[in-house]
Parts: structure tokens; sequence; C-alpha cells
């Protein structure tokens, strides 16, 4: 009888716990998940987290086909370092952290034969931790992947693969710098909107008065302070040349405003209300997606 090959999931908060779950059933892998935490371990345990929960990484590491990092960033590159001679030769090492730079210097200390590939699920709740963890939390959702310099057809095919078990929508393959750009725009800056708001006597003077617009715009400031800290810094470039820009659009807008100038703060809102209805038809058509950038 063969043996199975085996995914170990490092970390089993919302994305590994989810990951997890949705793996299972993934061709002929065993589903191993860990955490550092013995009360995550055996919550993760009776929601059927997986095949199987280990104690620790530590006697996993060996013997795992794929190893999947779903811890914060300083976990992930501290794992990395901590763990860099128990990889099993040929073994596939990915992450799903929301910067990847960092990341993939971080695993230029693996060995020839171990092959880092980097992956971030765009998916997520407004809550964390493994109660809150599910197997379709994947659905529909786009799948990045920035491969290293050793990454082979194989491990690509094998993370689309996954990808495709897992029910993403597409997967995106790109560089780790593009990605990073990316989501500084698309992501880490609607945060520090939304904690701009937020960090305002207002909040609490204005209840009850919050329409759905407020809503959605402060939807994702209730974060972790902890990792944001840590992805707001190690994206910092990227994300500070769209907070520039950003800041001087608001300038405009405020100029344009205080001056009385409504032809041309008509020009800004029809400009961007024109983009906005642009991108939201070309979603409505399938256009959206692309299979690399």
């Amino acid at each position: 009888m063969l043996e199975m090959k085996k995914i170990l999931v490092v970390g089993l908060g919302l994305i590994g716990g989810s990951l997890a779950m949705a793996l299972r059933g993934f061709e002929d892998f065993e589903i191993v998940g860990t955490d550092r935490s013995p009360a995550v371990r055996e919550q993760a345990a009776e929601k059927g987290t997986g095949d199987r929960i280990a104690p620790g990484p530590g006697p996993e590491l060996p013997g795992a086909d794929v190893v999947v990092l779903c811890q914060d960033p300083a976990g992930i590159t501290g794992f990395l370092k901590e763990h860099k001679d128990r990889f099993k030769p040929g073994a596939l090492v990915t992450d799903v952290c929301g910067v990847k730079t960092a990341v993939m210097e971080a695993a230029a200390c693996l060995p020839d034969g171990v092959d880092f590939v980097g992956c971030h699920p765009m998916a997520g709740k407004e809550v964390s931790g493994i109660a809150n963890a599910e197997g379709g939390l994947f659905r529909n959702t786009h799948f990045i992947v920035t491969p290293g310099p050793r990454s082979t057809p194989e491990h690509l095919a094998l993370l689309r693969r996954m990808a495709a078990h897992c029910r993403f929508g597409d997967v995106i393959e790109t560089t780790p710098e593009r990605h990073d750009a990316m989501i500084a725009y698309t992501s880490q800056l609607m945060h520090v909107i939304a904690l701009s708001v937020c960090d305002n006597d207002e909040l609490f003077a204005c209840q009850g008065f919050e329409g759905g617009s407020f809503r959605d715009c402060t939807r994702v400031a209730a974060l972790d302070p902890a990792m944001w800290t840590q992805l707001f810094t190690l994206n910092a470039p990227a994300l500070c040349r769209v907070l520039g820009v950003l800041e001087e659009r608001l300038g405009q807008y405020r100029r344009a405003i205080q001056s009385g100038d409504r032809e041309g703060l008509s020009a800004m809102l029809a400009q961007a209300s024109g983009r906005k209805k642009q991108i939201d038809l070309e979603r409505a058509r399938g256009d959206d997606v692309r299979p690399s950038f």
C-alpha cells in the first residue's frame, strides 16, 4: 500500500483553519493541522479541521510534502529561519501572508531543493480565529501566487489544483513587488482610511446616524492591531506611495469645496464616478478576472 502524501498547515486561525477544512479530500494527501495553542488545536479537532491535528510541527515537517504557513508575518519569517533545515527535500513550502516581498526574502534561507512559492488567498472576514473558520471561505475569491527563483512547474501546477479544490475563482500569478504595490492600494489603503475615520470622537457622537456608506467604509477597522502593524510596516514603501497620492487628492477636494469651485469639483466627481462605473461594468462582464498581472 502506497504511503499517503501530506500537507501540513501551520497556524489554525481563520485562514489556516479554513484551508485545512477546504483541502480535505484533496487527491491522495493527508491534511494535517497544527497550532502552538492547545486550545486552538482542541477546537480545531472538534470542528473536523483537516484529517488530523498534530501537537506541533517539529515531528511532522520531515515527512510533509507541502507546508502551508498561516501565522502572522513575524511568525512566518521566524518559522522559516528556525526550521529551515527540517523541511523534506523536494517539499513545496508556501504561505498566506498579505505581504509577499518580505516573506520571499526570508524564504531565501531555505536550502536548495526546498521550493518556496508565496501565496495570498484574497478572502477573509471581519472576525478571526478558528471559531470562525469555514471550508467555503475561499469560494469564488482570488488566489494570488508569487513564484520563487527555484519554483518548479510541477509545484505551480499542484498549487493550481489545490486552489481549484478549495473553490477559488481564479489563480493569479505575479511578482512579489507587483503584489505588494497592488495590495497597498486595494487593501492596506482601505484599512488606513477606515481606521482614520474611526479615530475621531464624532464616531460616538454620531451613533444612530450611520448610513450604509459609513458602515461599508469602516467595516474593516475592527482589525488585529499587532498583525496590521506588521503588514503596514513591512510594506511601507508601497503603502506610503499610495497614501501620498490619496493625501494630494483629498487636498484637491478640500480646496475645491472650500473655494466654492463647483465646476472643478463637478469635473473631479464625474471623472471618479465614471471610473467606478467602468470597473463595475467590467466586473459584471467578467473582464476583471486576469490570469496574470
